[in-house]
């Protein structure tokens, strides 16, 4: 997946539980021909849906709503400027396989997440 700093390049949705990424990805394979990455039992991962998504069932840290997803080459300072800039962390960073990333609420309410393979 081509990665351009601080740019949308994923959508994360949530799933309930395990068995509901499990019929996410049955779902998405046959009515799109969608290709997916298992990253454990609870989530899976794909490119070729146009831009990248995943389906998260891990009731840890996945999101409430669909959560879109900001590639950044520097999460410090993406977590800075998010902060004085009159963003709300609701997630601090966290490690996952494949990088890291946070949450955060912008000043109207959408919540969005930025993560990096850095």
């Amino acid at each position: 997946m081509k990665k351009n700093n601080n740019t949308i390049n994923f959508i994360e949705f949530p799933a309930q539980d395990i068995e509901s990424v499990k019929s996410s990805k049955d779902f998405y394979s046959k009515v799109f021909g969608w290709e997916f990455k298992d990253w454990g039992d609870d989530y899976i991962d794909t490119t070729s849906s146009g831009v990248g998504c995943g389906f998260n069932g891990d009731s840890s840290h996945k999101p409430n709503l669909p959560l879109i997803v900001i590639y950044t080459t520097d999460l410090d300072f993406a977590l800075e400027k998010v902060k004085s800039s009159g963003g709300k962390i609701t997630k601090e960073i966290f490690s996952f396989p494949g990088g890291k990333r946070f949450h955060f609420k912008d000043p109207i309410g959408n919540e969005l997440a930025v993560w990096s393979d850095q």
